[in-house]
């Protein structure tokens, strides 16, 4: 149930520790909520267990590590692409958990503990839509 009190970005910040609890069990330590020009990025911090963290350590530990983490945010992620949709009223396009580190790109599972999602909405939001309580955000 939304909080006329929270801004999107919080909104969807909540619904992303509750879809990681559902998918993993684990409640993230914290999260992070960024858009800018229709892009999306969630980052959860301390959302691996302690034996994740030793799986990823060991030799070929992380891409194993991140081949499962990528099947299964493929497999659970519509749940929250929904849920975005609602909080912000723009649908989803794209959604990613990981790319290879040594392309530069974005990273979804890193042995510290953090989880990085980037969606790619159809549109941009803007600034003072995002910013706004949902009792003063504009429909869509």
């Amino acid at each position: 149930m939304d909080q006329p009190s929270l801004t999107m970005a919080e909104q969807i910040g909540r619904a992303a520790c509750i879809f990681e609890q559902q998918r993993t069990g684990l409640v993230p330590q914290s999260v992070a909520v960024v858009q800018s020009d229709g892009a999306l990025v969630i980052t959860l911090h301390g959302a691996l267990s302690e034996a994740e963290k030793a799986v990823a350590k060991a030799p070929g530990g992380a891409a194993q590590l991140q081949a499962y983490h990528r099947e299964l945010f493929a497999s659970a992620s519509q749940a929250l692409r929904d849920e975005i949709k609602r909080i912000t009223g723009v649908e989803v396009r794209e959604a990613a958990a990981e790319i290879e580190p040594g392309t530069g790109a974005v990273v979804a599972v890193f042995t510290t503990g953090t989880v990085v999602q980037v969606y790619l909405l159809a549109r941009s939001i803007p600034a003072e839509v995002w910013d706004a309580s949902p009792a003063i955000a504009p429909a869509h």
